[in-house]
C-alpha cells in the first residue's frame, strides 16, 4: 500500500532540498539556531550534510519508459497461461522462449528468441483500476491527490531532473514523447523541472521537426541573438525587485529552454531524417502513416517514437518516456492484439534492444515497459480484459539487468502474485538506483511539508 501525501502542487524551483534529520542532525540544527541562522540556512546546511548519492560512474546512465498506456494483459502477453481453462487462457498460444522453461503469448516470436537480453517481473501489484491514477502511483510512487490528471508529486523524470541534472547541458535532461500523460508532471519541483514535449509525433509524413525549434522566417539565430543580451538587462532590472523566487524559477527554465533551442546538438538530435531507412525500417517504420486516420490504438507510431528516445539517450538526455497508448482492450481485445499491438510491439521492442546493444548504449541504458495494471483474468462478453490492478507484468533490459530472469510468479490463472510480490514502487527504486538518484532526500511542498523522493519500496535484486 502506499502512503498518500500532500496535494499540494505549484511550488517555485527556490525551495530547497533537504533529508529528515536524524538525532545528531538536530542537535547540529539547534547548534546552528543558537548561532543566529535562519530556517533556509538550516535546510542548506543540511542539504549540504547529505549530498545526493550521484557517483561518477553512473553520471551517463539514462531510462527510457517504454509507458503502454491502458494497461497491456499480462496474460496475452508476459505471462500466459497455457493450462488455465478457455475462459482465462484466452485465444492465443504459448511459445518457449530462448530460456528454457520461460514461454510468451505465441504472436512474440521475436521477443521469445531475444528473451536472453530482457527479463520480465510478473508478480507486479497495486490497488488502483484507474488509468490517470495508476498513472500517477506508477510515476511518482504515491496516491493521486483530488486531481487525477494533475500530479500531486512530481514524476520520476521530474525527480532526475531536480537532483541530477543534465548529462549534456545542450539536451534536456527530460523528455515526453510526444507529449506529457498523468503522472509525468513536476508537481512541487516547479516548471523547471517539467518534461520536454516533442509535441509531434515522429512518424507524422515528411521530415519530422520539433515545434519549438523552429524560428519565424528570416528570424536567425544570431539576429535572436542579440535580441537577447538587450532583453538581459532588462531582465536583471526585473529580478532586483523580485522577491518571491517566481522569477528565478522561471529564468532557470527559460535559460535552459534557449540553450535547447539553440544548440545543434539538440537540433540533430531530435532529427529523425539522420537515421538512415535500414534502422527506420528495422524498427518498423510505415511510410505515409496518418495518425489521424489510424486506429485507436495508434500503434503505427510506436516504431518511430522508440527509435527516437534512442537517439536522445544516445545525445545525453537522461530520462525518456515513450508514450504507447493504448492498451484499453475491453472489446474485441484478442483482435485488436493479433492484428496491431503485438507484432508491432514485438519488432519495435527488439529492434530497440539490439539497437542499443549494437551502440554500446545497452548497459548504461535501462529500458522499463509496462503500464499502469494488467488486465483482468477472467475474458469479458465483449472478447476483451477490463482494468486489473491485482497482478500485472514488466519488462526490463539493460543498465546492468541480467536478461533471461523472471521474478515473481502469478497463480495459475494470473489473478494474483503467488511468489514474490513487486510493487511499483519498487520499480522506481530499481529506476532510481540505476541513475543514482537519493530517494531519501525530502523536498518541500507548496505548504512547506518535506516529502521523500519515495516513502517506500525496494530495489529488485533478483534482476542483477
Amino acid at each position: 500500500m502506499t502512503r498518500p501525501g500532500s496535494s499540494s502542487v505549484g511550488c517555485p524551483d527556490f525551495r530547497e532540498t533537504l533529508r529528515l534529520p536524524d538525532r545528531r542532525s538536530f542537535v547540529k540544527a539547534g547548534v546552528l539556531g543558537m548561532a543566529g541562522l535562519s530556517l533556509p540556512e538550516l535546510l542548506r546546511a543540511t542539504a549540504r550534510d547529505n549530498p545526493a548519492a550521484t557517483t561518477t560512474d553512473r553520471s551517463k546512465h539514462s531510462v527510457i519508459i517504454l509507458w503502454m498506456r491502458g494497461g497491456p494483459s499480462h496474460i496475452d502477453m508476459w505471462d500466459p497461461k497455457p493450462d488455465a481453462p478457455v475462459e482465462y487462457r484466452g485465444e492465443f498460444g504459448s511459445v518457449e522462449s530462448a530460456v528454457p522453461g520461460v514461454r510468451l503469448t505465441d504472436l512474440l516470436p521475436m521477443s521469445a528468441k531475444a528473451m536472453a537480453q530482457w527479463s520480465i517481473v510478473r508478480s507486479l501489484h497495486h490497488h488502483d483500476a484507474g488509468h490517470s491514477t495508476g498513472d500517477q502511483l506508477c510515476f511518482t510512487g504515491y496516491n493521486t491527490g483530488p486531481m487525477p490528471d494533475e500530479n500531486s508529486h512530481p514524476s520520476c523524470g521530474s525527480v532526475v531532473s531536480k537532483q541530477l541534472g543534465h548529462v549534456n547541458p545542450k539536451m534536456p535532461a527530460y523528455v515526453m514523447i510526444p507529449r506529457s500523460v498523468p503522472g509525468t508532471g513536476s508537481a512541487y519541483l516547479g516548471v523547471a523541472h517539467k518534461p520536454f514535449e516533442t509535441n509531434v509525433d515522429p512518424a507524422t509524413p515528411g521530415p519530422f521537426r520539433v515545434p519549438n525549434f523552429q524560428l519565424p522566417q528570416g528570424i536567425t539565430y544570431d539576429r535572436v541573438g542579440d535580441r537577447r543580451v538587450l532583453l538581459g538587462d532588462f531582465d536583471r532590472l526585473r529580478r532586483d525587485v523580485d522577491r518571491s523566487g517566481q522569477m528565478a524559477a522561471s529564468d532557470t527554465f527559460q535559460n535552459r529552454a534557449w540553450e535547447i533551442l539553440t544548440s545543434p546538438a539538440a537540433r540533430d538530435a531530435f532529427d529523425l531524417d539522420r537515421e538512415p531507412m535500414s534502422i527506420r525500417e528495422r524498427y518498423g517504420f510505415a511510410p505515409g502513416y496518418d495518425p489521424k486516420a489510424s486506429n485507436r490504438c495508434g500503434c503505427p507510431a510506436w516504431s518511430q517514437r522508440m527509435l527516437l528516445a534512442r537517439r536522445l539517450v544516445e545525445a545525453g538526455v537522461r530520462l525518456v518516456t515513450v508514450d504507447l497508448r493504448w492498451w484499453d482492450t475491453h472489446v474485441k481485445g484478442f483482435e485488436s492484439l493479433k492484428d496491431g499491438f503485438l507484432g508491432r510491439w514485438d519488432l519495435a521492442y527488439t529492434a530497440l534492444i539490439e539497437d542499443l546493444r549494437q551502440r554500446g548504449l545497452l548497459e548504461t541504458t535501462l529500458v522499463l515497459a509496462w503500464g499502469e495494471f494488467g488486465r483482468t483474468p477472467k475474458v469479458n462478453n465483449d472478447a476483451g480484459r477490463d482494468h486489473y490492478p491485482g497482478v500485472f507484468s514488466a519488462a526490463l533490459a539493460g543498465g546492468g539487468i541480467v536478461g533471461g530472469r523472471v521474478v515473481g510468479e502469478s497463480d495459475s490463472k494470473g489473478a494474483f502474485p503467488k511468489t514474490d510480490p513487486k510493487s511499483p514502487q519498487d520499480v522506481l527504486k530499481t529506476v532510481y538506483h540505476h541513475l543514482g538518484v537519493d530517494t531519501d532526500i525530502n523536498y518541500l511542498t507548496a505548504s512547506g511539508r518535506p516529502h521523500p523522493v519515495l516513502s517506500e519500496g525496494n530495489r529488485i535484486d533478483e534482476l542483477y
